[in-house]
């Protein structure tokens, strides 16, 4: 197997971008809402972001000063004035309006106007919401982390939630968000974009309190199968104890093998391990 291997010492830092940008994906997008000290209002997209604690609720976005130039951001500007933020979540409905408010407008532009977006007022803090937005978060900026001088360097902003608005439309019949329904997106590298929708979205079982019997303990003819994929594998391994009734130690064939994958496909488990003991089903 060969690799491209580079130091990020070595390389020049719009190409360390791209490689990372590219391969640390997909990053989901938080539109931020902010505004200065006069009032005036920012909305920009960042995917330097992700939930890192639901209790207390924090999210972390980091607007990076420019490779270009070593500017900061408005935003960045923004909550060192007023520490408040609102986070909302873009899905593929308005994608290309978040696209169209990182343009680099001056300071005083809002960018509500610019991209056709609607201000919608929060609760609890003074930037807006956007309303065509599904989700809406409104948070107060705990603490800004710089993480260098130099372009490229992030600026970790640890926000605290404490309003979060769900449009209904996203909800299920149990009242959970429904990812077919928040329709969302997210940012690879370059112009690439990601849609969390239609069989893009799939369900893998998470293991649950009693442990799975691991690869290590799958009969030796499953585990150096050149039919079931690692993918396969593990969901076999994720099952407590093997079905009883059949023998772990009897020669598995092709078409055993080809019948368990196709069931694993539909997630039946159970059914795939007995085809392969050839236990009846």
């Amino acid at each position: 197997m060969s690799y491209f291997t580079i130091d990020p010492k070595e390389i020049p830092i719009p190409k360390l971008h791209g490689y990372l940008q590219g391969s640390i994906a997909p990053r989901p997008i938080a539109f931020a809402s902010t505004v200065n000290k006069d009032g005036h209002v920012n909305l920009s997209p960042f995917s330097f972001f992700n939930l890192f604690s639901t209790n207390p609720p924090i999210v972390v976005f980091s607007p990076s000063r420019r490779v270009r130039d070593n500017t900061t951001k408005h935003t960045l500007q923004n909550v060192l004035e007023v520490p408040e933020v609102v986070i909302n979540i873009v899905n593929y409905a308005m994608v290309e309006q978040s696209s169209l408010a990182s343009c680099e407008y001056p300071r005083e532009v809002n960018e509500f106007v610019k991209a056709g977006l609607t201000e919608l007022p929060s609760v609890k803090v003074k930037p807006p919401r956007v309303a065509e937005s599904p989700v809406s978060l409104e948070c107060k900026v705990n603490q800004v982390i710089s993480l260098g001088s130099e372009g490229g360097a992030g600026n970790l902003i640890v926000c605290e939630i404490i309003l979060a608005h769900f449009k209904k439309e996203i909800l299920d019949e149990h009242g959970q968000v429904d990812p077919q329904k928040l329709d969302a997106v997210a940012r690879m590298g370059g112009d690439f974009y990601c849609r969390a929708h239609g069989e893009s979205i799939f369900t893998v079982p998470k293991p649950n309190t009693k442990l799975g019997i691991g690869f290590d303990q799958l009969p030796e003819e499953i585990r150096n199968s050149k039919i079931l994929s690692g993918n396969d594998l593990g969901r076999l391994a994720n099952i407590e104890k093997l079905p009883e009734g059949g023998n772990a130690n009897d020669k598995v064939t092709d078409k055993q093998q080809v019948l368990a994958k196709q069931l694993l496909a539909k997630g039946k488990v159970e059914e795939a391990w007995k085809v392969l003991l050839g236990i009846e089903l």
